[in-house]
């Protein structure tokens, strides 16, 4: 049966990015560094069409977070532009250059509709304006059997979370406190959310916990 994944990296005091995120700096005042241990990773790296690279305990999570995935899902501000809107003239494709590293369709949840968008290397973006359901339900059905990746970022995770829609939930978790930002468990409310966990690895420069969501 097909799958909800969501990998996420998180610092120790629970952000996914930090504060004062914006066109220029996507990832927030010190986001960054909670990618530093997979972009040297030579698993990263042929993802996004690079040679070379590292290879440590990681590079058997990053391998693994590439299996069996047939579609995504992802929030608009992880797709950007950083603070929504109409789209205009609709020359925003995302932060990823003309071949995105995702290879399948991805859905992006938004208030703002827009006519699909056909990438290079198989990766085509729609934009439902639906709900979570709706573009779960879609990507589901385009993943033809195989799991659906929560690409983030965190409020729409959080969404996920709350509604009891996410399967597994890995966190790879950055030992970076960055004060402020985007917080991954901030906005659950009363919701009841139960983990039971499935592993841990330590690697350099980061833990990684995976988790199955009991429902």
């Amino acid at each position: 049966m097909s799958k909800l994944r969501c990998h996420i990296s998180i610092s120790l005091d629970g952000f996914v990015a930090g504060p004062n995120q914006s066109e220029q700096n996507p990832l927030g005042e010190g986001g960054e560094r909670l990618h530093d241990w997979v972009v040297p990773l030579a698993a990263w790296r042929e993802g996004h069409g690079k040679q070379g690279g590292e290879v440590n305990e990681s590079a058997r999570i990053v391998e693994e977070v590439r299996e069996n995935i047939g579609a995504a899902v992802m929030g608009r501000n992880m797709f950007g532009p950083i603070g929504g809107g109409a789209w205009g003239d609709e020359q925003w494709t995302g932060w990823w250059g003309d071949n995105p590293p995702y290879h399948y369709p991805v859905f992006v949840v938004t208030h703002h509709s827009r006519a699909s968008v056909e990438m290079a290397g198989g990766t085509t973006y729609h934009f439902v304006t639906e709900g979570i359901e709706s573009a779960l339900e879609q990507a589901k059905e385009a993943a033809g059997g195989k799991d659906v990746m929560l690409w983030g970022g965190g409020q729409i995770a959080q969404q996920y979370l709350a509604a009891g829609l996410l399967d597994e939930l890995e966190l790879h978790i950055v030992p970076v406190l960055l004060g402020d930002g985007s917080r991954l468990f901030g906005n659950l409310g009363n919701t009841e959310v139960r983990l039971e966990q499935l592993r841990a690895v330590g690697a350099p420069g980061v833990t990684h916990l995976k988790y199955r969501v009991v429902t």
